[in-house]
């Protein structure tokens, strides 16, 4: 059995996209570097081959192809390196390496820096306990996904872009309307995903160009930004605010939903975290995004002859890094199929590493824990409905899309 789960892995099959997990500890045990000869790229399923491979500073690896191909892209093979794309017009800089990428996370992260994310600190909390009084007082089951931990990411998205927070609503459509659609390409609707969100983003742009009051640090960045001698147009901004406008409202609330999932499956987890809710919340924090975290894998594309665990990878060849493997890997994680609110975790790949690390890092472990912290200050017992629950197939973000839940509001001074 064990050997056929090798044999028939395929990131992008069905069986694969309901559950990758048995593929993965397949993977793990009997073909770590595994070949994929349909796509030509290699699965790498150990928490050490990715850690290395994702953290290679010698300019073998890049994103040229994207971090997150379509399977369509992989068929085409490359009969060697692949170079940068064009920057006439300039396209998203997660497609580069240096100095083209760093120019851009420069001009884009100040707001998602330690000092940026900590001044929002209050708001969120703000933001997260309003909210699920609003939902408390209704009296009927929610969403723990999106009608809680959806309406904070995508509001602090809008607060990031300059755009009103009344629009969190439409942000939190717009990306969570292409997943489970097109299965034959990885479970994601990437073209109208990527149509909708410059539908938002390109009027703000050009709006905070328009009038200095109406800019966001994060857009005012880029609109100041000479690259080559020249502005960027409207929509070579947007471009590159897409990725922080999706993955920082998809990734959160699928994370703290599933982590508060499992403290409720464990009475003991759930009251020791309670003892001390402040500081323990940031210690379940971790162990959710390493348990729950969406993200399955990141792609890299060799650019020079490279090496992976013995295993050599020609110039254009692609190696899958699988980040959701690499977090059940045995021989980084005591029992890693196990949810233990307070292991401790040396290393994490939930958000990638090296160059291309998420930049949204620091806001998005911020909010988990808010989320966390604020829910359950502000109920007193909880119970989710599994039957109820829906995780789309994905070979992206394989994560509780919808997690409802019956809660009841906890007493005033109890």
């Amino acid at each position: 059995m064990t050997t056929s789960l090798v044999e028939s892995y395929d990131p992008f099959s069905p069986a694969v996209m309901a559950n990758p997990l048995p593929f993965y500890k397949a993977l793990r045990d009997h073909d770590p570097v595994h070949y994929l000869p349909e796509y030509d790229t290699f699965a790498v399923s150990r928490f050490d081959d990715v850690w290395n491979t994702l953290g290679d500073v010698s300019g073998a690896f890049l994103s040229s192809e994207s971090s997150l191909p379509l399977p369509s892209t992989l068929r085409t093979h490359n009969d060697g390196p692949v170079p940068d794309p064009p920057t006439e017009p300039m396209g998203s800089s997660n497609m580069f390496g240096s100095p083209v990428y760093e120019r851009f996370r420069h001009a884009t992260g100040r707001p998602l820096r330690p000092g940026g994310v900590g001044r929002l600190t209050g708001w969120i909390h703000d933001r997260a306990r309003t909210r699920l009084r609003e939902l408390l007082d209704r009296g009927e089951p929610f969403d723990l996904a999106q009608d809680y931990g959806g309406h904070v990411a995508a509001g602090a998205v809008c607060r990031l872009m300059g755009l009103p927070t009344e629009l969190a609503a439409d942000v939190l459509n717009v990306v969570n309307s292409s997943t489970g659609t097109h299965l034959t390409e990885g479970g994601l609707d990437k073209v109208t995903l990527f149509r909708r969100s410059m539908e938002i983003l390109s009027p703000q742009v050009a709006k905070a160009r328009a009038d200095a009051d109406a800019r966001s640090p994060m857009v005012g960045g880029l609109l100041d930004m000479d690259f080559a001698g020249r502005e960027l147009t409207d929509d070579e901004i947007a471009v590159n605010l897409v990725c922080v406008f999706v993955g920082g409202t998809e990734t959160v609330p699928k994370v703290a939903a599933h982590g508060l999932w499992e403290l409720a499956k464990d009475p003991a987890q759930l009251a020791a975290v309670r003892a001390d809710l402040a500081a323990n919340a940031v210690t379940a924090r971790d162990e959710a995004i390493r348990y729950c975290a969406p993200a399955q894998w990141f792609l890299r594309t060799a650019r020079e002859p490279a090496e992976i665990a013995g295993t050599p990878v020609r110039p254009g060849q692609r190696v899958m890094a699988l980040v959701a493997s690499a977090a059940r890997d045995e021989r980084e994680f005591d029992a890693p199929d196990e949810f233990r609110w307070d292991r401790t975790i040396a290393r994490s790949l939930s958000f990638g590493r090296g160059q291309h690390f998420c930049i949204g890092v620091h806001l998005a472990k911020l909010e988990v824990a808010v989320l966390i912290e604020e829910f359950l200050a502000g109920v007193s017992d909880y119970e989710i409905d599994a039957d109820a629950a829906v995780r789309h197939p994905s070979s992206f973000q394989w994560g509780w899309n919808v997690v409802p839940v019956r809660a009841s509001a906890a007493r005033a001074g109890a």
